[in-house]
């Protein structure tokens, strides 16, 4: 036979409570009938609570106690026939009489014991399973109303009462025996003591009910109907991706329950796990979902956790002390006293040198427990062999729990490294020597983005999420965001990556959603709903809203954005840019990014900086990392002054190349702030400072292309009216170059701590002679490409290919 314990949501409304009378149907079909034990409806006991504070306090009641009765009146219109409503309405009424002299009592006296809370409590129970056992019993006549307070008996202790299971189980099975053939609909959570006084079983006492049922008649499952899907690998309220177990041991059940997990907890599978009757947790609104099984073993898994539960606020007590250290009985005085003044203690860890204990505690019981401690070491505390203990509030406990963990190496560091890598601090750790658990006490303001950052760190089933701020709405930022729409399905399925885009702004809008924007219409969104556009405020948004694996990705060309770089990278957020001004600035700063970065365990990616989409500052880290010497750098580094040249052969006037490469959008607005060569200069600062040179900006030698009519021209309508003029000049080394066999480069050069950049004439001997469009091409001279330099050849100039960059940058983040 089979137990089915229905939780509130499963009888908080008329439609659940026909799903859950379905199920019952169907399960009656059986040779033997099942036991239900039932809840009161979601939000009553609190409800019940409350209406007792109230009352104690002084306070007017009835407003609550009429909404408790129209809730269950209405139910039982809407479910039951018309002629059965009366007798049921009349046995309710009774309930809530009783229950309005039991307020008033409480209200006349201004007290509330614990055995009056617990009989004020029980209504709960008792009305819901008295209105479901009647609408069910129009469907089956052999339900039958089992008020379980005769049935599981406990003693005195109100609240939390311990059950005198040989009694109870006994008084379970007799009933049993004489009404086989009905179906019992048992009240959860209450029983009685000796005097027959009403007793509650505390927090998952209906759970309880359920396990003590199994127990006494050896049932074949306990199944546990609730409104989720089985037990998650967390909680899916806080990790949207976190999804459903198939099995669990019971051991593995009890440290996710024991650690916050709502869904069942520990002393209900007590008298499951002694008798080894599996529990299965199942879910009322789809009850055809198979739910989770938890039993003594489970099938191999190749999961090295189960699952990551919390507690979302504990407090802290440090003790700290030499009085401790090789002091016998120490820890047996300090939690001995915990445990007779019924205070819980969450979790334990000790220093090897004994100098201190740390435990966390129930925020509600700090105080107390400090008071109680201070008292007890009150001599130890006057002779300064302790200091007084110190309470940390605000936090909060993480838990990964699974038995393959004992199996499996590196699971510590695979948590602390998904932590480390999001800038979470933790202040103190336990595992027990069953490694069946890694407890972890951090900020609680930390705590969703730590469960989102280790759930996706140890399911590798699941895609890791990328949280992207970007600025700039450009070409290559729009163009960013149409490569990621265009791609997101192939990233999900081959990289098992997602990246969601929470926040753009350009310099007039910025617009951000934790849930992330639509690709699809992020323009007329920003438009629409985006509000002013401020920096300093984009990056404390960006900061605050606390997402794990963030990336700040710079799209612009501005100076202004720089200047967070590091504070992103203190806030534990990695940085992707395409804006060169950061890192060819002072070396000093192109030094503080990257030590930032590093201490802080985060990305600074900037591929883009040199070549686009080219992967040169890529090889070139490679090189370095993989021992090779580099000995010379050779490269073409401006797609602008590549297409102009590449093009400036036959009868093309320099002018006419110029005004083209304009037109097509390779050049700036000034074409002369790409042939000045300061963009050109930016990038083999960049590359020297990479490849180990402490360089600054006046370290390079840069040999103009233009003449200085040109330069000094005062509009750009000037320039290329002096650029006319100049064709002379520039004809005169065409036709040099031409005459002997070689074309126009202009070469940036690296060799040896000495970087130039100068006008050439090469032939067709050397690698940069056969070029193309705005290609970009690098020459690495090192001790194992010496006679053969390695060659990274492409276009390296453009929106797409920079964005692409960016696009390649991003994935890589989403890598480590």
């Amino acid at each position: 036979m089979k137990v089915l314990k229905f939780g509130g949501t499963s009888v908080g409304s008329a439609a659940s409570i026909s799903t859950l009378v379905k199920i019952i149907k169907q399960e009656s079909q059986a040779k033997e009938k099942p036991v239900i034990v039932l809840s009161a409806m979601s939000g009553v006991t609190n409800l019940l609570s409350e209406m007792a504070e109230k009352a104690a306090a002084g306070e007017s009641f009835t407003p609550q106690l009429a909404e408790l009765e129209l809730r269950h009146f209405n139910t039982v219109k809407e479910l039951l026939d018309i002629q059965q409503q009366n007798p049921v309405f009349t046995r309710l009424k009774i309930y809530f009489n009783e229950l309005e002299d039991l307020l008033q009592g409480v209200f006349t006296l201004r007290e509330l014991t614990p055995k009056t809370r617990d009989l004020i409590l029980s209504y709960g129970e008792r009305c819901s399973t008295l209105m479901v056992s009647r609408i069910a019993m129009q469907h089956m006549p052999e339900v039958l109303f089992t008020d379980t307070t005769e049935l599981i008996k406990t003693d005195s202790d109100f609240g939390q009462a311990k059950v005198n299971m040989k009694l109870s189980e006994l008084l379970i099975r007799t009933l049993y025996n004489e009404k086989k053939d009905h179906i019992l609909v048992a009240t959860g959570f209450i029983a009685s003591n000796d005097l027959n006084q009403v007793t509650t079983l505390g927090r998952g006492g209906s759970d309880y009910t359920a396990a003590i049922f199994g127990s006494a008649l050896n049932a074949e499952v306990i199944e546990i109907w609730t409104d989720v899907n089985g037990m998650m690998t967390a909680d899916p309220r806080i990790v949207k991706k976190a999804f459903s177990l198939p099995d669990l041991t019971y051991t593995e059940a009890m440290e996710l329950s024991y650690f916050g997990a709502k869904v069942i907890y520990p002393p209900t599978m007590i008298p499951a796990f002694l008798k080894k009757i599996p529990i299965v947790i199942k879910n009322t609104f789809q009850p055809d979902f198979e739910g989770t099984v938890i039993s003594a073993e489970t099938k191999p898994s190749t999961q090295p956790i189960k699952g990551i539960s919390s507690i979302n606020e504990v407090s802290v007590i440090n003790l700290i002390g030499s009085g401790m250290v090789g002091k016998a009985g120490f820890s047996g005085r300090l939690f001995s006293l915990l445990a007779r003044e019924q205070i819980n203690v969450i979790l334990i860890t000790q220093s090897s040198s004994e100098h201190s204990i740390t435990f966390a505690v129930h925020p509600a019981e700090a105080e107390k427990a400090k008071s109680l401690i201070e008292q007890e070491f009150e001599l130890e505390l006057g002779a300064r062999k302790l200091e007084k203990p110190v309470i940390e509030k605000n936090l909060a406990v993480m838990a990964i729990v699974g038995e393959n963990m004992k199996q499996t190496p590196g699971m510590s560091g695979k948590i602390f490294h998904a932590l480390g890598r999001n800038g979470i601090n933790v202040r103190a750790i336990a595992q027990g020597s069953s490694e069946y658990n890694i407890s972890v006490i951090i900020s609680a303001p930390d705590l969703a983005k730590a469960l989102n950052a280790v759930h996706e760190s140890f399911f590798v089933q699941l895609n890791k999420t990328l949280h992207a701020f970007c600025l700039g709405t450009g070409n290559i930022g729009k163009t960013l965001f149409k490569q990621l729409n265009e791609h997101s399905q192939y990233l999900r399925e081959n990289n098992r990556i997602q990246v969601k885009i929470v926040g753009i702004s350009n310099s007039r809008k910025m617009i951000f959603d934790p849930e992330g924007l639509s690709l699809d219409n992020w323009q007329d969104n920003l438009l629409e709903y985006g509000e002013e556009a401020n920096l300093g405020r984009f990056v404390d948004i960006m900061k605050s809203m606390n997402l794990p694996n963030c990336v700040f990705v710079d799209n612009t060309a501005s100076p202004l954005p720089i200047k967070y770089y590091e504070e992103a990278f203190k806030a534990n957020i990695s940085v992707v840019t395409c804006n060169k001004i950061g890192n060819s600035s002072a070396y000093s700063q192109y030094k503080s990014f990257k030590n930032t970065a590093v201490q802080h365990g985060v990305d600074f990616f900037y591929e883009t900086n040199v070549g686009a989409g080219l992967p040169i500052i890529r090889t070139l880290r490679d090189l370095i990392v993989s021992g090779d010497r580099v000995r010379r750098i050779e490269a073409i580094l401006s797609g602008t002054i590549s297409f102009i040249f590449n093009n400036f052969k036959g009868d093309a006037s320099f002018y006419d190349v110029v005004k083209m490469a304009q037109e097509k959008g390779y050049t700036e607005p000034d074409p002369r702030d790409d042939l000045r060569g300061t963009d050109f200069m930016r990038k083999m600062l960049i590359l020297a400072r990479d490849a180990g040179y402490q360089m600054e900006s006046t370290d390079i030698d840069i040999e103009p292309i233009l003449p200085k009519s040109c330069i000094e021209a005062p509009t750009v309508d000037a320039f290329y009216a002096a650029l006319k003029k100049e064709e002379a000049y520039f004809t005169k080394l065409k036709d040099k170059a031409e005459k002997e066999n070689k074309v126009l480069r202009y070469v940036g050069k690296l060799d040896n701590g000495k970087a130039s950049i100068t006008l050439e004439m090469v032939d067709d001997s050397h690698p940069f002679y056969m070029m193309s469009g705005a290609d970009n091409i690098i020459a690495f001279i090192t001790d194992r490409y010496y006679e053969r330099p390695m060659v990274v050849k492409g276009p390296g100039a453009g929106a797409e290919v920079t964005a692409a960059g960016v696009f390649a940058d991003l994935i890589n983040v989403g890598a480590n």
